[in-house]
């Protein structure tokens, strides 16, 4: 059912008893009734049964003049909850009338059956949610949260103009639904999907080649996608650099539409978009965009749960599931018309349970069109199973320990960071060997204080013992020390001691592991542990190949660093599914798509993947190159 806004209106007035006080406002696709007697509004399931008629999400706002100051609200707020809870957060969303209180005893700050928080609300005027203070501080988190409440007014003017947009009226003409590959068709990297209907443009990632200086940017300038501010939505299926990383250059030419995606992901973004654009400076590079461009997309970012339904075009519903790749990703389920037709983009996809999370979902309402990552998708591409791989790294650092050698890691700072910790806090909690420090070099500590903040995203066990505080969590052990500054790093270097270092990036393409690297890598008792995945062009990948010495520029100058130690790949930590977890995965949908059309991977992986799919499963499936276009509908 497709309702205008002006629609909308019209049956909540037919619904609501004429005495009680209310205005209708849109929050992107929600609808908010704003008023001063919420409770009211709680009695006799009003609320359920307005949201059953429209079809579409309503939350319940309180009017501006019932709301206490900001500061009153916060004494009482700190009067009211019992002596002895420690509170180390209280939030204010005057964008959205909330006030977020972080503690250490939620249970008896909300009081017996929530009457603490009633009699806050009822008090204050404000919304109130109270949660569990997590294990590390992420000043990631913070400063989101921060500039949202510097920017409420704007922010609440750009929600309502997203909602405006989504509920504008029918555009006539027949449906019909289209495919056009902007990035990471037939390669590695720069992701970039663009959905197009009748009525909506849609874009699905927007990544950035990292292993191209001269290429490094989706097709931004195909005719399709031109002018950006025609574009309905951008949707994010991950944080990673390769799906993200050129969002901010959608702003600086003019996008001023909504961000979906997960609240992970919103604040991995951040982290990695701001990491990004300092690596690219300090090496001399001009960087695609500005600081002022990625504090612009945090403006525009809806927060999207996993499988919450929500509009995100006229035309277009959106829901997110669990990706298993990294901390917040996630498949897209793009539901299209009236059932016209549906599609599932797996974005990475990991089909099997990990340290940090669980296997990705494979059940949808309906998908008639998978569009399915290749990065292992040839015949023999085979993982080592997390099990495996875990021991075969404990095996590693057992032997270069016992040699009096130094571990170094090369890691994505999200997600390959986390699991190795969990890995080797599981090796020195088991007392199998005596414990070494680890140093975490680079975003890794952050990272992991923005992991802590999402435990609902995290697996069941990982997430007990972070709330619960049971002494278990690994993010917190005491053989983990944050490397703070270039003056901790070189003393780390020129210590002969063993440890295990942690450092970006995962590729070898720059970040404080090069510094490790060179003066380490010569040395044979040392290891070079790779747990992630190798881009074509990158020198991680050189190295792989078995290169005996390597050039490095240093101080302005070429330096030849010659590789004496120990070289380790260890497959099975990767965050993406091997070839047979694929087709486990499109075994296990349901429903199982009609079509399939591969991408994320070189030529033959994709051709390879989408012709033995064809031949299994019996769909069409396609393998396009960058800039073709599948009609769908």
């Amino acid at each position: 059912m497709r309702l205008t806004f002006k629609e909308v209106k019209d049956k909540i007035k037919k619904m609501v008893p004429k005495d009680l006080e209310y205005e209708v406002e849109l929050e992107s696709a929600s609808v908010a009734i704003v008023t001063p007697t919420p409770r009211k509004f709680d009695r006799g399931g009003l609320l359920g049964k307005i949201g059953s008629a429209v079809k579409r999400r309503i939350v319940l706002r309180p009017s501006d003049d019932i709301l206490m100051d900001e500061d009153k609200a916060e004494i009482m707020i700190r009067e009211e909850i019992p002596d002895g809870i420690n509170i180390s957060v209280v939030h204010f969303d005057r964008c959205l009338k909330e006030v977020l209180i972080q503690c250490d005893d939620p249970g008896n700050a909300l009081g017996k059956r929530g009457a603490i928080r009633e009699k806050l609300q009822d008090e204050t005027g404000w919304m109130i949610s109270i949660e569990r203070t997590p294990p590390l501080e992420s000043k990631t988190t913070h400063d989101i949260r921060g500039y949202r409440q510097a920017h409420w007014k704007e922010r609440k003017k750009l929600l309502k103009e997203f909602g405006l947009n989504i509920y504008r009226p029918k555009r006539a003409g027949p449906d019909w639904v289209r495919l056009t590959a902007l990035g990471s068709y037939r390669e590695v990297g720069r992701a970039c999907h663009y959905i197009t209907t009748n009525e909506s443009r849609v874009m699905i990632d927007v990544g950035v080649n990292i292993a191209s200086d001269t290429d490094p940017m989706p097709y931004f300038n195909a005719p399709e996608a031109l002018p950006l501010e025609k574009l309905d939505a951008v949707v994010l299926t991950h944080a990673h650099l390769d799906h993200a990383g050129m969002l901010p250059v959608l702003f600086k030419y003019g996008y001023r539409g909504p961000v979906f995606c997960t609240p992970p992901t919103r604040d991995m973004m951040l982290l990695l978009q701001t990491d990004y654009l300092k690596v690219t400076s300090s090496e001399g590079k001009r960087p695609p965009y500005e600081m002022e461009h990625i504090r612009e997309c945090i403006k525009h970012v809806v927060d999207v749960d996993w499988n919450k339904t929500t509009d995100i075009a006229p035309d277009i519903k959106l829901t997110f599931h669990n990706a298993g790749h990294i901390l917040g990703s996630s498949s897209v389920h793009l539901h299209i018309g009236d059932g016209v037709h549906n599609i599932v983009l797996s974005g990475d996809t990991k089909f099997e349970k990990s340290w940090l999370f669980d296997a990705a979902s494979c059940r949808f309402p309906r998908c008639e069109t998978l569009v399915i990552e290749s990065t292992y998708g040839a015949a023999g591409d085979f993982q080592p199973s997390r099990a495996e791989a875990t021991m075969e790294l404990q095996d590693v650092i057992r032997r270069t320990i016992k040699r009096n050698g130094k571990v170094v890691c090369p890691v994505f700072a999200v997600g390959r960071s986390q699991e190795v910790m969990i890995a080797i806090d599981e090796l020195f909690r088991s007392g199998e060997v005596e414990p070494v420090p680890v140093y975490l070099d680079g975003m890794i500590q952050e990272a992991t204080a923005i992991h802590a903040a999402h435990p609902e995203f995290l697996t069941s066990s990982l997430r007990r013992s972070l709330l619960q505080d049971d002494g278990d969590n690994p993010f917190t052990s005491n053989w983990f020390r944050q490397v703070r500054g270039r003056d901790m790093r070189e003393s780390i270097v020129l210590d002969h001691s063993p440890c295990i270092v942690l450092a970006t990036s995962g590729m070898l393409n720059g970040g404080p592991v090069m510094e490790y690297f060179r003066n380490w890598a010569a040395d044979e008792r040392n290891t070079l542990c790779f747990v992630g995945y190798q881009a074509e062009g990158t020198l991680g990948r050189r190295l792989q190949k078995g290169f005996g010495e390597v050039p490095m520029h240093v101080d302005g100058k070429i330096e030849i660093v010659k590789i004496g130690c120990e070289m380790v790949t260890i497959d099975g930590f990767s965050g993406h599914s091997d070839r047979k977890q694929l087709i486990d995965f499109i075994e296990q949908m349901s429903p199982r798509p009609k079509t399939v059309i591969c991408h994320h991977g070189d030529y033959h992986k994709c051709n390879e993947l989408g012709l033995s799919l064809r031949d299994k499963f019996n769909v069409t499936s396609h393998a396009p190159k960058n800039l073709e276009t599948v009609r769908l509908v």
